[in-house]
């Protein structure tokens, strides 16, 4: 287990972030790095960037944050480029997982992205190996690549129409092929995809945020079920499965997504605000400031302040400088808990009775932690007011949560919650305020999270770990 995950484990963790770049003339790989930065947030256990040369495949990847992990761009020489930022949500988190994943087709060297996770990967892996092929991971992300060299004699739209028939789950992927870039989307839209315009050449990717380091314009949202191409005739998108129903995760919304991006054409940071409006509305509470847990819950205290008229206050500072680490703090470390992270303005919030804004609450260990910090530091009273609706039920579509028995909600009452985590009072945002703060109809977002109803079949046991069996460690010492 990670440091963070002991002093951070109330938190929903990222999925992954992926690029699709060309850009003619240039060299993509540093485009795809900075880019890959802007898309961290989505996943600190990996990342890895393909370029494409001449026809030729060069990829490198590697443990650890983007910047860690590329320092020199020298070796990743060509126009074409695809990069991918890793949180592990099948699949163990070792070297050998690490995208993108290489395949050798009948038309030459491919390179595959995936962010998102597949809930039939078990029976198409079985089916692989059956027919003789040579799995070098446990990630779901290989079997779409498999796949994908398998079909790709019948043309490139063809080729991803047979692939979304046979794969079942939540996808956003990009491809780098010998002569183009593509992306696409699974049938629901449960994971995000944008694409954009460069100067010289375009971008696809999870984020929109992603596009600002590198000067690209947005052009739109990739829709369920489509295909981009991107070669040297420009950009071209096609249907290569029939949309079902768009089921975009309310959680982007709420909590993964960077506030500077645009989903559903709508800035995330004011989507954000929205609902701390919704709740002030909701969950009144009589207080002297409001607080914001940075740095996910700023906008929605903002929101809170104003329709509450109650000051919005800075009452914690965020160590931006600890990320995911493979140190195990000692018991000591574990008991100061998220002081390692947060470090309290004592000043601010001393004799004070604080509404403190967050975006989830998971298990509810770090709400408990924060709670008592501030409670410890002279606060009078502490509202906890969260912008997520109560998290009853596990994702099984790319976001690495907790079981069913690890979820506060699915185990404790409103009450029994905020006694355990001691606070003066709790109030969740509705689904219905959710969403009516994002101004879209309940029926584009996938709540399973929340209401239990997933708009993709799942098996009834799926794991993580499903394909491990032991073989961590001698994944761990394969060279990629």
């Amino acid at each position: 287990m990670h440091g963070e995950d002991t002093w951070h484990g109330d938190r929903p963790k990222e999925e992954c972030g992926v690029v699709g770049i060309w850009t003619p003339g240039s060299q993509a790989a540093r485009a795809a790095f900075f880019s890959l930065q802007a898309l961290q947030h989505r996943g600190q256990e990996s990342a890895g960037i393909a370029v494409n040369g001449g026809g030729q495949v060069t990829m490198r990847k590697g443990m650890g944050l983007v910047g860690a992990v590329f320092t020199d761009l020298s070796d990743l020489q060509g126009e074409m480029a695809i990069g991918h930022t890793r949180y592990s949500t099948t699949g163990a988190s070792v070297l050998a997982n690490a995208q993108p994943i290489h395949c050798v087709s009948t038309v030459g060297e491919i390179a595959v992205a995936h962010n998102g996770n597949l809930v039939n990967t078990k029976e198409l892996r079985d089916e692989l190996i059956a027919e003789g092929a040579d799995l070098q991971t446990t990630a779901d992300s290989e079997v779409i690549a498999q796949l994908l060299v398998r079909n790709l004699h019948l043309g490139v739209v063809n080729a991803v129409a047979v692939v979304m028939k046979r794969i079942q789950g939540a996808y956003a992927v990009t491809v780098l092929t010998p002569d183009m870039v593509l992306g696409f989307r699974d049938p629901h839209g449960v994971r995000p995809m944008v694409v954009g315009r460069l100067a010289e050449g375009f971008i696809v990717a999870s984020e929109s945020c992603a596009f600002v380091p590198v000067g690209a314009e947005l052009i739109n949202e990739v829709g369920p079920g489509e295909v981009v191409i991107i070669d040297q005739n420009g950009l071209r998108m096609a249907q290569a499965a029939p949309p079902q129903a768009h089921n975009l995760c309310l959680f982007e919304m709420i909590y993964f997504a960077r506030p500077d991006s645009r989903m559903y054409g709508s800035l995330i940071y004011d989507a954000r605000e929205r609902m701390g409006m919704e709740l002030a509305v909701e969950k009144p509470a009589d207080a002297d400031i409001v607080v914001p847990v940075p740095d996910s819950g700023v906008p929605a205290a903002i929101g809170y302040s104003r329709v509450s008229g109650i000051p919005f206050c800075e009452g914690m500072m965020k160590n931006r400088y600890i990320h995911r680490t493979f140190i195990q703090p000692d018991q000591r470390m574990r008991e100061l808990g998220v002081r390692m992270k947060l470090s309290p303005l004592e000043d601010r919030i001393r004799h004070k009775r604080i509404v403190l804004v967050d975006d989830s609450i998971v298990r509810a260990t770090t709400t408990r932690q924060i709670v008592k910090m501030l409670l410890d530091q002279g606060a009078k009273e502490v509202h906890v007011r969260i912008t997520a609706p109560p998290i009853k039920h596990p994702c099984f579509y790319g976001i690495d949560m907790a079981s069913t028995k690890e979820l506060a909600a699915a185990t404790m009452t409103e009450k029994q919650i905020c006694n355990h985590v001691g606070a003066t009072s709790l109030g969740y945002l509705s689904i219905a305020g959710a969403v009516r703060a994002v101004g879209r109809p309940a029926s584009e977002f996938c709540l399973a999270c929340f209401d239990g109803r997933y708009p993709i079949a799942v098996p009834k046991e799926l794991s993580k770990m499903a394909f491990e069996e032991g073989a961590v460690g001698e994944l761990a010492t394969v060279k990629v």
